[in-house]
């Protein structure tokens, strides 16, 4: 059923609108929304949706600083990122 629901919303981009894909409300908690201009982590919206998921998946490999986000990645499939990752960017 999960991957009946990435599937629809990577074949439908505006679905992701209604609702969040699975673990990607939280981003929000880092990631302010809208950007402070003090803050040290960069906003994602408005970013392209293929920056964010090229920059997930190198954190799930491993590559880069290790972060919270190279623990946080690795819990996802390559789906599950692109779909965080087009839900994320809307402005």
């Amino acid at each position: 059923m999960r991957r009946l629901v990435l599937a629809a919303l990577l074949l439908n981009p505006a679905a992701a609108f209604a609702e969040p894909p699975p673990g990607a409300a939280s981003c929000s908690g880092c990631h302010a929304v809208p950007a402070r201009a003090e803050a040290a982590i960069p906003p994602l919206a408005g970013r392209a949706p293929e920056a964010i998921a090229a920059a997930m998946l190198a954190f799930r490999r491993g590559e880069g600083a290790p972060t919270v986000m190279d623990r946080i990645a690795r819990g996802f499939t390559e789906a599950e990122i692109r779909a965080i990752a087009a839900w994320v960017a809307a402005p």
